[in-house]
């Protein structure tokens, strides 16, 4: 199956859909020759995308699987399609430069909760690798091969598949009891969790702080990625803040009240100008060694 997708404005695919990516070496989503492939679950069973640049503001995309037909009616959104960078006007010398050089970086929606969900709570309170590595892990065991063409292109997890679990299988995985024990709480609720999404950004994100051990960092990042919501600045963050601070300011150091103050004149379009400042190049200078993996398999 294939459909071309035509935006109202520049779009940069693989930058826009790689923004979705919360793990290095996601066995979900794969670039390759500049296409992006997409394993994921649908209401109609999983199904696999392909999306491939079709000139400056369009991308042809394929599907397969039992879940193909759905899969591509999310396409257009994943794709950005109902976000405005356009509005995003602003004459900061540092972020309006910023704004021009990457306007065809997207903020798409996904509407899916549970494949952004699972791997947030994986990388709370620990490193990078660490939670790439455990969510690598848990997918290749307990998820599915992705149907169509693409070699080693997997599908997270069924909430079903879940259900089986106990915390203890967690442990192999580099998943200590109280991360394991959210994700299990969250998966058993995943039908009701994803009918939130249509009531809207704000719903979900008071469901989800209801459950114990889902913060504001885990929230924000959630509504970000479902929602594609250009103001869902994600707070909580151990760099964010330092990177935000640093590039506005050039201090070395910073904190979620400091960077909030500076991105404050760029509402609606907070968390479009953090990823902007993200991208500027200028990283504030490291102090002391950096924080070891740790691996509770050997405990």
């Amino acid at each position: 199956m294939h459909r071309r997708v035509e935006l109202p404005g520049p779009v940069n695919v693989v930058r826009t859909l790689k923004r979705f990516s919360l793990v290095g070496g996601d066995p979900c989503v794969k670039v390759r020759d500049g296409a992006v492939w997409w394993g994921l679950r649908t209401a109609d069973g999983p199904a696999t995308l392909r999306f491939a640049q079709a000139g400056a503001d369009a991308a042809d995309v394929e599907a397969w699987g039992p879940g193909a037909d759905r899969a591509l009616e999310s396409a257009p959104a994943m794709l950005g399609i109902d976000d405005r960078p356009e509005d995003f006007t602003t004459d900061d010398p540092i972020v309006g430069p910023l704004a021009a050089r990457f306007a065809s970086i997207r903020f798409g929606a996904t509407g899916r909760v549970l494949e952004r969900l699972v791997p947030t709570i994986i990388g709370q309170k620990v490193t990078g690798a660490g939670a790439a590595r455990s969510y690598r892990e848990l997918v290749w065991r307990y998820g599915e091969r992705a149907p169509g063409p693409a070699e080693k292109l997997w599908i997270a997890p069924a909430p079903e598949r879940y259900r089986e679990l106990s915390y203890y299988d967690f442990t192999p995985l580099g998943i200590e009891r109280k991360r394991a024990q959210v994700i299990l709480a969250v998966t058993r609720r995943a039908r009701k969790i994803e009918a939130l999404v249509a009531e809207g950004p704000d719903a979900l994100e008071r469901r989800l702080l209801a459950f114990r051990g889902i913060g504001p960092w885990t929230a924000s990042i959630v509504r970000n990625g479902v929602f594609g919501d250009p103001d869902a600045v994600v707070v909580g963050d151990y760099n964010l803040p330092n990177v935000i601070v640093h590039a506005m300011t050039g201090a070395a150091r910073g904190d979620d009240a400091q960077m909030l103050e500076l991105l404050e004149p760029f509402r609606p379009h907070r968390a479009r100008a953090a990823m902007l400042l993200a991208r500027s190049g200028k990283h504030p200078p490291r102090f002391g060694p950096r924080l070891r993996v740790r691996d509770i398999r050997r405990s």
